[in-house]
């Protein structure tokens, strides 16, 4: 018997599904060799000529769900771990392993030091209705 007092009473309702740590997603490992390049708004993409990542055993549903995620559309890690609903950094340690095997490719947006400067943008608009 529990302690409220009823017999088989569980911590957790029906509607919880399975219950797996994230350890165990990730086979413990808590971070990946490519982890440096995957912070939250790193942009994942499948690999365009990639085989079907369910006939390869060694991938767990969600390296297979990441996968089809990115199939049809780009997503970046934090569109993806709250899409699987998993914590970011075993999102990340997947990602990682999907990229070792080729699935999928990490871009990276272009960082704002890098755009060209807004006032060079007005000049070249204007320059254009002038012509």
């Amino acid at each position: 018997m529990s302690a409220d007092g009823q017999a088989g009473s569980h911590w957790f309702d029906d509607e919880a599904g399975p219950v797996v740590r994230p350890y165990a997603m990730t086979r413990g490992r808590t971070s990946h060799g490519a982890q440096h390049r995957l912070d939250l708004i790193a942009v994942v993409v499948t690999e365009p000529d990639v085989d079907d990542p369910e006939t390869d055993h060694a991938l767990s549903p969600e390296h297979v769900s990441i996968v089809g995620l990115c199939r049809d559309t780009p997503q970046s890690v934090a569109e993806l771990a709250a899409g699987l609903d998993l914590p970011v950094g075993v999102v990340r340690v997947l990602i990682g392993d999907l990229v070792d095997e080729e699935y999928v490719h990490v871009t990276r947006p272009v960082p704002p030091a890098q755009l060209p400067d807004e006032s060079i943008l007005r000049d070249v608009i204007d320059g254009l209705r002038a012509l």
